[in-house]
C-alpha cells in the first residue's frame, strides 16, 4: 500500500487563535508543515497541542486564523470532506463489527463498491501486519493489535493527511517502543503528511522528523530532534525535552561565568540578560586526575547513588550549593570504583556539551 511521497499535501497554519472565556487554547500559532513529513505536537495536559490537532481535523473552528492543506483554504471545511485519516487515543472502534468492517467503514462511507473494499481492507491489514484478521472480533484482539486496526483505518482510502492524537498512550512500556518503530516505518512507506500528538518526549525524540514544543497554546519551539536535544530555545524546553540541571551564569564581557569561574564553551550566547547553563546527566564525568583543558570542572560532595542496573545516578551538591546530577554507564567492575555518600568529587563538562540558554520564563 505504498504511495508516490508527491501525493502529500504540506500544511500552513497561519495566526490561528482559539479562547475558552480568558484562556487561549492557541495563542496567535502559525506553522508550515511540509509535505509528507512526520511532525509531533509535543507538550504537557493543557498546553494546546490537542486543540490544535483538533482543528487541523476540523472538529473545531478557530476564532480567527488560516488553514491550508496545499493550496486550499479549508478552515471552514467540514471534517468529513477535509481527506484526512485519524487515529484517535481510544481508538474508537466498533465493538459490533469485525476487523475488516471497521477497517473499511470509511470506504463503505465513500459508495466505494465491495469488491474494492475488500482489496483495500486486505491491502491496510496487510501494511500494519494484521494480514488474514479480517474476520476476527474487536474483543479478541490485543491492544497492540487494535491500534493497528485504527491506523489501517485510518489509511485505507489513502488520504493524504493522518492525524494522530496520542495513539500509543494506553498500551504498555515495550509494546509501545515497538510500536513507535513500526508507526515511523509504516510512516516511510506510506509518504503521508502525518501529524502526530503525544506528551511523551522520548516516543516525540524516536519518531519524527521535526518537533513542535507547545506550551500555553503557543510552539515554544519547532525543530529536528537533534536540534531541539543539543539547543533548546529556553528552559521550559530544555526542562521537557530530557533531564537538565539548571545553573545560573552571568555575561561577563565576552565571557560566561559561574560565580567566579570562567566556563569554556563552544555555543551561542543568547542575547539575554538571564542566562542558564544546562547540563545533561549524560553529559557530566567524574573526573580523576588532570582535566582537558576544554573542560569545565565543579567540586562537590556525593549526596546519593542510585545503582540501575545498566547505569548509575549521582546526585552532588556543589561546593557554591546547588544540587547536579550525572547519569553514566555501569560497566564489569566499575561499581566497586562508584562514590559513596560523602565522598569528594570533581564533576567534569566539556565546552561542547557547556550550553548556555535563554533563562526567562516563557
Amino acid at each position: 500500500m505504498s504511495k508516490d511521497p508527491n501525493d502529500a499535501l504540506p500544511i500552513s497554519v497561519r495566526n490561528v487563535t482559539k479562547t475558552y472565556g480568558a484562556v487561549h487554547a492557541l495563542n496567535d500559532v502559525s506553522l508550515e508543515i511540509n509535505s509528507g513529513e512526520f511532525l509531533t505536537l509535543l507538550g504537557p495536559s493543557g498546553s494546546g497541542k490537542t486543540t490544535l490537532l483538533m482543528v487541523l481535523a476540523g472538529f473545531t473552528r478557530p476564532d480567527r486564523g488560516s488553514l491550508k492543506f496545499g493550496d486550499k483554504e479549508v478552515i471552514r471545511t467540514p471534517p468529513h470532506l477535509r481527506d484526512v485519516g485519524m487515529t484517535f487515543q481510544s481508538y474508537a472502534l466498533f465493538p459490533h463489527m469485525t476487523v475488516a468492517g471497521n477497517v473499511g467503514y470509511p470506504l463503505r462511507l465513500r459508495g466505494v463498491s465491495k469488491d474494492e473494499i475488500a482489496t483495500r481492507v486486505e491491502g491496510a491489514l496487510e501494511t500494519v501486519q494484521l494480514g488474514g484478521f479480517g474476520d476476527r472480533r474487536i474483543d479478541q484482539l490485543s491492544g497492540g493489535q487494535r491500534q493497528r486496526v485504527a491506523v489501517a483505518r485510518a489509511i485505507v482510502f489513502e488520504p493524504r493527511i493522518l492525524l494522530m492524537d496520542e495513539p500509543l498512550s494506553a498500551l504498555d512500556k515495550k509494546l509501545r517502543d515497538q510500536m513507535q518503530i513500526e508507526l515511523r516505518s509504516m510512516h516511510e512507506e506510506l509518504g503521508m503528511t502525518t501529524v502526530y500528538v503525544t506528551h511523551d518526549q522520548r516516543e516525540a525524540l524516536t519518531m519524527s522528523d521535526r518537533i513542535a514544543v507547545v506550551n500555553h497554546g503557543r510552539i515554544m519551539q519547532l525543530a529536528t530532534p537533534h536540534d531541539l536535544y543539543e539547543s533548546p530555545a529556553n528552559r521550559f524546553v530544555a526542562d521537557f525535552i530530557g533531564e537538565s540541571t539548571f545553573l545560573d551564569v552571568r555575561k561577563f564581557g565576552s565571557d560566561v561565568l559561574f560565580g567566579d569561574q570562567k566556563l569554556a564553551h563552544t555555543g551561542k550566547i543568547p542575547d539575554t540578560p538571564e542566562l542558564l547553563l544546562m547540563a545533561r546527566p549524560e553529559r557530566i564525568c567524574l573526573v580523576d586526575g588532570p582535566a582537558p583543558d576544554d573542560m569545565n570542572t565543579f567540586e562537590a560532595r556525593a549526596e546519593q547513588v542510585v545503582y540501575q542496573g545498566d547505569s548509575y545516578l549521582l546526585n552532588a551538591r556543589l561546593d557554591s550549593g546547588e544540587m547536579i546530577t550525572l547519569r553514566g554507564p555501569i560497566r564489569q567492575g566499575t561499581v566497586a570504583t562508584l562514590p559513596v555518600v560523602g565522598d569528594r568529587v570533581t564533576l567534569g563538562l566539556s565546552a561542547k556539551d557547556t550550553v548556555i540558554i535563554d533563562g526567562r520564563e516563557v
